[in-house]
Formats: structure tokens, sequence, C-alpha cells
């Protein structure tokens, strides 16, 4: 090529890439510009004058409107700053050693790194894969991903269209706190399509739909179940108080559900009898359902919650006892035929089932496609978690075979699934401990005192 076509193209590609700079960075090179022509036009006090009403401005935005001064100013430059200082500098080198980029006669092609949102304890990079590019190739790579910006996990997440992805780094553990016993709402703050149970990994409540669906938890010894359910009662309090929701307990352990049968007993049914007890209350609760349903056949299509009928939650603290594990072969047959029911025809009737269980086998329960809504809490083997919430979680990011053991840490943690979305989430329940099952005693069973109601269970 000749030396004056070379110095052209070079030329050529330097204004280019002049113009790419400047577009990209327009705000802050406007603003630089401004401050120097203000320097040279009116002196240099002048510029300062304006960065410090500015700082000060800034300063009185924050204690004025928090949440505002973050969402609008403080994330967006966190936002630009990460994105130059961490991502598009090291851009190209971690993703030739990851293998995420393409040489075609000699030239390298990149994925383009398109924005990058920052919340508060991860970033989510919005990327454009190459043509062809699937985001498995993504999955697969997501640890050297997580080394090589510095972060603790990335999850693939899909993008805003076809051809984009967002990835998720996770900058710091923000579950690692347990979280004490959330206060008892109002009644008429009491939404059953999201009851707030803990909070999700982004910081925002978790809100847990009852409503509609019906609920699965697996999760091994000591990993927070309890947690949950207890969660989801004391959320529930308020309306069981005014007698639109009943909650019928299931408790072959007899440790559990059993602090709280008092509660139970008086809006709703409690049983823990291995000889039968169990199975027939399940039974009832089914039959129950038909008759309500042929009550609503051909009057209404949709479940309003009422103290003629009220929203039944049936909460089966162990579930492969009965579908697995008790030795009574006629009692399992009646029992699953009994769960079936309830979880293929009660959402629609004002029916949810909430199933808890350690083992994720499909043996111990076959009827878990029955449950829409499935929760990962620590589980034992990575296959278990794809045996919970179906094929794929784990390499979306659903690693709930890497939960702590340690109850402080990892108690009640766990990733959930819903109906409407691949994608899981990572979520913590609210630790509702013995004091604070007595105090709900004690509100809905004004007779019998938070001791009286300790012994009683």
């Amino acid at each position: 090529m000749p030396e004056g076509l070379v110095l052209l193209v070079n030329l050529v590609r330097g204004l280019v890439g002049a113009v790419v700079f400047l577009v990209r960075n327009i705000v802050p090179v406007s603003l630089l510009g401004g401050l120097g022509w203000l320097g040279v036009r009116y002196g240099w006090a002048v510029p300062v004058l304006v960065l410090v009403l500015v700082l000060v401005g800034a300063g009185a935005w924050a204690l004025a409107d928090r949440p505002s001064f973050v969402r609008y100013a403080f994330r967006p430059a966190l936002a630009r700053w990460r994105l130059v200082r961490v991502y598009r500098r090291d851009w190209q080198a971690v993703l030739i050693t990851a293998g995420l980029t393409r040489t075609h006669k000699g030239r390298v092609y990149l994925p383009t790194l398109v924005r990058v949102r920052c919340g508060p304890t991860s970033d989510r990079v919005l990327v454009a894969m190459l043509k062809g590019q699937a985001p498995d190739a993504w999955e697969h790579v997501s640890a050297n991903l997580a080394h090589g910006f510095g972060a603790s996990l990335v999850r693939v997440r899909e993008g805003d269209r076809p051809g984009r992805i967002w990835l998720e780094f996770v900058r710091c553990d923000a579950l690692a706190v347990p979280i004490p016993a959330l206060p008892i709402p109002a009644a008429a703050a009491v939404d059953l399509s999201g009851v707030v149970i803990g909070r999700q990994e982004d910081g925002l409540p978790w809100r847990l739909r009852l409503l509609g669906t019906h609920v699965l938890i697996a999760g091994a010894t000591g990993s927070g179940k309890g947690s949950v359910i207890w969660s989801t009662v004391r959320a529930l309090l308020p309306l069981m108080l005014a007698g639109l929701v009943e909650v019928w307990a299931i408790d072959p352990k007899r440790m559990e559900l059993s602090f709280g049968r008092p509660l139970f007993e008086r809006y709703g049914r409690y049983s823990d009898d291995p000889k039968g007890g169990m199975v027939e209350l399940l039974e009832s609760a089914a039959e129950n359902m038909n008759a309500r349903a042929e009550q609503f056949a051909g009057v209404t299509r949709s479940f309003r919650p009422s103290r003629e009928h009220p929203f039944r939650v049936i909460v089966v603290d162990e579930l492969a006892f009965l579908t697995a594990y008790c030795p009574e072969r006629d009692l399992r047959k009646r029992a699953e035929s009994a769960i079936a029911v309830l979880t293929s025809q009660g959402r629609s009737v004002g029916y949810c089932v909430i199933g808890a269980q350690q083992d994720a086998r499909k043996e111990v329960n076959n009827l878990r496609n029955l449950f829409p809504t499935r929760l990962a809490l620590r589980l034992d083997e990575s296959e278990q978690v794809d045996m919970v919430l179906g094929d794929g979680s784990r390499d979306r990011g659903a690693l709930a075979d890497q939960i702590s053991a340690v109850p402080e840490i990892g108690a009640g943690v766990g990733f959930i699934r819903l109906e409407t979305t691949p994608e899981p989430v990572r979520v913590r329940a609210a630790y509702v401990s013995d004091t604070d099952i007595r105090h709900m005693i004690t509100l809905g069973v004004p007779g019998l005192g938070g001791l009286e109601a300790g012994e009683a269970a």
C-alpha cells in the first residue's frame, strides 16, 4: 500500500475514533469544555465557584430527597465511572481470554459493550453479542467473567432484544445478614398476589404470590424452610384475624408448625396425626374445594376472598412424608390423590398449597410440576437445583448448592422461579423467632398468654 494511502487511512481512523469518543462522552466533554471557556473568558475563579455551587446543590438534594438523588444522580455517575474504569478498560483482554471473541482474516471481532447500570449490590452490563452467538456461550464462562472483572458472581439474563444479553455482576452479598421478622402489616396493605416475606438481592421487597398459584419449597435440613412458612403466615395474619384467610396446617414433624397450633386451630385447621388425621385434613380440603368450584361454576371466573369463602392456604411442612415416607401405602395414595386434586384445580377457587420438603428427587414427589412457584433453598447437590427449579436454572445463576450452611449466613436464602419467567431470583426470607410467634398468637388468641401459647404448642 502506498505510504500516502497508509497515512490517509490512519488519519480517517483517528478522526472516526475522536468522533466516537466525543459522542460516547458528550456530557463530561461538554461540561469540561464549558468550564474551560468560563475560565478563559472570566478567570478561573468563576468555574471554581460554579463547581462549589453544584456540589452544594447536590448535597442539598441528597439531604432533601436521598432516593431520587441516588436514582438520578449517584447511580448514573457510578455506572459511568465503572463503565470506563472497570469494564471498558479490560473488556478486550477478558473476552479474548474467555474465548468470546472471533478472529477473521487477522481481525479480532468483539461483542459490543452497550451500557452499564449500577444497583445497590450489582452491576448490569448490556452486551450486543456477535452474530451467531448464543447466551449459552456466556453462561459457560461466567466464572471467567467474574474473576476478570472482580465480581463474586456473574449471571446471564435475557436482553432487551434478540442478540443482546444482560450480564449481572454481583459485587457484594446483600443477603448475608439475617433479616428480622417484618412488621405485621395492616389488613388493607396485604395483597395476596404478592405478600412481603423478605428481601430480594437487589434490595426490593420479596413479594411471594399466593393467589392463583401453589408454592413448593425445597431445602436441606437447616436451610430455613420454617422462615419462609412463618414469614408467610405472619404476612397473612391481618387477613386471618379479619376472617378472609384460613391456614390449614399439616405438621408431620410435630415441631415447626406445632408452635402456632392455637393460631391455626382458631383461624383454620391443624393436624399432626400420622395415623390418618393429616390425610383426612387434605381430603377435607379437596372436598371443600370441589364444593366451592361447583358453587362458583357459571357465576364467576375470578376469586375474591370473603368471610363466606375465605382464601385457604394449605401448609404441609414435610410433603415427602405424605407422598413417599409414610409407612402405610393406602395413606400415601390417598394423600397424593388429595394433593393432586388441590394443586391441579384449587388455584381458581381460592386454594393455595404450600409444600416444604428436604428431598428434591422426583420419586419422592412426582407432583412438583403442579407447583407453578418453586423455591430452592440450600441443596446438597448441584443436580438438585434443576430438579427443583427446572432444566438450566443452575446455569442461569441459581447456585442453591453453594449457599452457606451457617444459619446466620444462609438460612432462608434461596432462589425462586416464577411461572412467568425462567430467570431465577435470589431472595432471603425474614427470620420469625419464637418470641415473634408468641406475639402473633397473643394477637390472634387474646385469651392465651405468650407463655401459655408456647406451652400449649
